[in-house]
């Protein structure tokens, strides 16, 4: 039997208010895939995003489809168990009093921090499982510090805490390093490259080639709501191709694994 994509996008229209985001969209990303997602402000990437994980829904017409793990209808809530997310803008909706083991064991009830209903739902599964999840981010001994508290760091890993408490094959980034110090910034790439090495799927969604984790392996870019660009790291990720969708000049390295790019023309 043929595996379901994690998501097929078909013609899809997906509005953000009253602005019309993307237009008759296609897309097709695998289970399995390690892609990353590029395009300047305001290119569609949150959009596809908040569509992938159900946030966002596309306009019924007659021949577009949004399916994800090969169904069309999801509860969000079942579908936080099969794709993790870490956001900038998640991290900004956490409530500042919230602990750091309020905020991890969150995920288990897909909600930004627990008040006194969820509280009680609480189950000994669910802080021993916050507690080892905690333990291996290094974040246990600051399991009762206020979130507000915490270095933007430590924040990002607590969101990594929360993204990984249903154990996902997926687990989606927006923009993970925004605001990360150098230190913080090498810490997090190396924890999400470790899990691509281990065979979670990532999809990685920036403005920052340099933030790309090596084991990406496909890339795709956006401008305007529609893909420029869409095939191997090596084939998109061109200073021609990156100088176009930028409207700079661009010249493109490789260290390591990582591609810079830097001012210039080729």
């Amino acid at each position: 039997m043929t595996e379901a994509p994690l998501i097929e996008m078909r013609n899809a229209t997906v509005w953000r208010g009253s602005t019309r985001a993307l237009h008759r969209f296609s897309l097709s990303i695998g289970q399995h895939e390690r892609v990353a997602i590029l395009g300047p402000n305001g290119a569609g990437k949150t959009t596809l995003l908040k569509t992938i994980t159900r946030e966002l829904r596309h306009a019924p017409d007659d021949d577009s489809r949004v399916s994800i793990l090969g169904r069309e209808r999801w509860n969000v809530w079942e579908l936080r168990k099969h794709i993790g997310l870490v956001s900038h803008e998640l991290q900004a909706e956490f409530t500042p009093y919230a602990s750091v083991f309020d905020v991890v064991v969150s995920g288990f009830f897909s909600s930004i921090g627990l008040d006194d209903r969820l509280r009680a739902r609480v189950r000994p599964r669910h802080r021993e499982q916050t507690q080892e999840i905690m333990r291996e981010l290094e974040i246990d001994v600051l399991a009762d510090r206020a979130y507000r508290d915490l270095s933007t760091g430590q924040q990002r890993r607590c969101l990594l805490g929360r993204a990984l408490i249903h154990d996902p094959h997926t687990l989606i980034f927006d923009e993970p390093t925004a605001g990360l110090d150098l230190a913080a910034t090498f810490d997090f790439l190396a924890r999400v490259r470790q899990w691509a090495r281990n065979g979670r799927s990532l999809v990685w969604v920036t403005h920052h080639l340099n933030d790309i984790p090596p084991e990406v392996e496909r890339v795709i870019i956006l401008k305007n709501g529609e893909i420029v660009s869409d095939g191997s790291k090596a084939s998109v990720l061109t200073a021609e191709c990156l100088s176009d969708v930028y409207e700079t000049n661009l010249r493109v390295t490789e260290v390591d694994g990582h591609i810079l790019a830097y001012p210039g023309a080729a």
